[in-house]
């Protein structure tokens, strides 16, 4: 990993990250190791490793990040927009030609950019959270936890959906009340998580 641009304690601080990258140290941890004066030193370094595109932090919590093994990322990444349409049988969204490639920075993605790709939402049934235009960024992923808001197929038809696992199968939900709770189809598949909406709504 190159990593010219960095300081030496932040070059420190990065092979620290990759060694323990399974089981992540929390800063004080950290701090210990780099014999540091104190934890907000470390997080002040974690900082400038984030803004060089070395991790992905989640700023809820310190001891979730990513280490970009082929980083840094470049500041503007360009996302492929899918639309939400048919994919006939066994079919991925993403297996279809993107309708257009957006920019956006990399700072706005929790995750690696490689992962992320975008849709636009049609139809109202993610209202509030998600309404009609708007790009949904997605982090691909086929076995997110239960409850959360995903991209899938289902028989076919694209759609976005929160899901539950049960002994019947997979439940296929909407946030506006007036559409109910559905079983997904035999032919179904997750293509991602949603991670963040763009909206349209003025």
């Amino acid at each position: 990993m190159k990593n010219k641009n960095l300081r030496p304690i932040q070059k420190k601080l990065l092979n620290i990250l990759v060694k323990n990258v399974d089981e992540p140290l929390t800063i004080r941890k950290m701090m210990d190791l780099l014999d540091a004066s104190s934890t907000s030193v470390i997080a002040h370094h974690l900082t400038q490793l984030e803004k060089n595109g070395y991790i992905k932090k989640n700023p809820y919590n310190p001891r979730d990040y990513q280490v970009l093994k082929n980083g840094p990322e470049k500041k503007i990444t360009f996302l492929n927009l899918y639309g939400l349409a048919h994919c006939g049988p066994n079919g991925s969204i993403l297996d279809g030609n993107p309708v257009e490639r957006i920019p956006i920075s990399t700072r706005l993605l929790s995750f690696p950019s490689y992962k992320a790709f975008m849709v636009k939402a049609k139809g109202d049934s993610m209202k509030p959270k998600i309404n009609e235009g708007d790009f949904v960024i997605v982090e691909k992923n086929r076995r997110p936890e239960d409850k959360t808001i995903v991209v899938c197929v289902n028989n076919g038809e694209s759609i976005i959906k929160k899901f539950k696992r049960e002994k019947r199968g997979v439940i296929l939900m909407s946030l506006n009340p007036k559409y109910p709770p559905f079983l997904a189809e035999e032919d179904f598949r997750i293509e991602g998580e949603v991670k963040s909406v763009i909206t349209n709504k003025i």
